[in-house]
């Protein structure tokens, strides 16, 4: 069983600076990491493999993790986290002509990963991405496989005997006010939310042997895609404003004894809708 997985590598959000002047974000310096959902992803395949993997287990079969990911040259260092989770192997596209890429190139490029591949029998992916949160990236690469897909997934599980080909998973999806379960053959498309799982930490002993995991890096002569195929070039997304909201302050000050200043300041963050009574 071949599970890939898709991360993509995203600015520290908790580790930006506004200008106070011009409340435009300083990025320049900024961290970078893998966003929460696509760990909660790749958590899930880690489980999968373990579980599936197991001897006492009917099923009792090999299962390979690869992750794939676009981003920066930095990527070759956050990716190590991927591979000390769990991953088996790392597939990246560092070259700048992916910068800039719009939902639908990033699925394109995606999608020329796993043909290469050989394809995948479970594709695992974000609901969103922590920074733009878009949520098109899942549905566009399933169309562009011709794969089936499930969103908004809470729960997976590889039924009993699911072994490819013609494996099954089920899913419970988390809709607004309901939960819907659902069974699909592989190979499928899934993305997942938040409240799948907990991604584990890995110890000291994985993070060394992360370093010596296959690691391989594309460009777009090895997917044999064009530079106006996927990138900014091929983007119809036009960012026209990204500023912080504009703060104001109150300017009151509280005098008095400590008690009726105290008494003071919570009955204002009250009116401020800051507190409830």
């Amino acid at each position: 069983m071949h599970i890939i997985v898709c991360m993509k590598q995203i600015i520290d959000l908790e580790k930006i600076r506004i200008k106070a002047d011009t409340r435009e974000p300083v990025l320049e310096g900024v961290p970078v990491r893998f966003g929460d959902f696509e760990k909660n992803a790749l958590e899930e395949a880690v489980r999968i493999k373990e579980k599936q993997s197991d001897p006492s287990t009917s099923s009792g079969q090999v299962v390979k993790i690869t992750a794939v990911a676009i981003g920066s040259l930095k990527l070759k260092d956050t990716i190590k986290e991927a591979l000390a989770i769990g991953a088996d192997e790392a597939i990246l596209l560092t070259d700048p002509a992916f910068n800039g890429s719009d939902p639908m190139g990033t699925a394109r490029a995606l999608a020329k990963i796993i043909q290469k591949l050989g394809g995948g029998d479970l594709i695992l992916l974000g609901e969103g991405s922590t920074d733009n949160h878009t949520g098109q990236v899942p549905s566009r690469l399933a169309e562009l496989m011709g794969l089936p897909q499930v969103t908004y997934v809470r729960e997976l599980a590889v039924l009993e005997g699911g072994v490819v080909p013609n494996g099954r998973i089920r899913a419970v999806r988390d809709l607004e006010d309901a939960q819907e379960v659902v069974e699909v053959g592989l190979p499928a498309v899934v993305s997942v939310t938040g409240e799948l799982n907990t991604p584990r930490l890995p110890p000291l002993t994985a993070i060394l042997k992360a370093a010596r995991k296959p690691t391989k890096t594309w460009g777009l002569n090895d997917l044999g895609v064009a530079a106006s195929e996927v990138g900014a070039n091929a983007s119809t997304i036009q960012v026209l404003s990204n500023l912080a909201p504009v703060q104001q302050r109150k300017q009151v000050v509280f005098e008095g004894e400590v008690g009726e200043t105290v008494n003071e300041l919570l009955k204002a963050l009250e009116r401020e809708g800051v507190l409830s009574a």
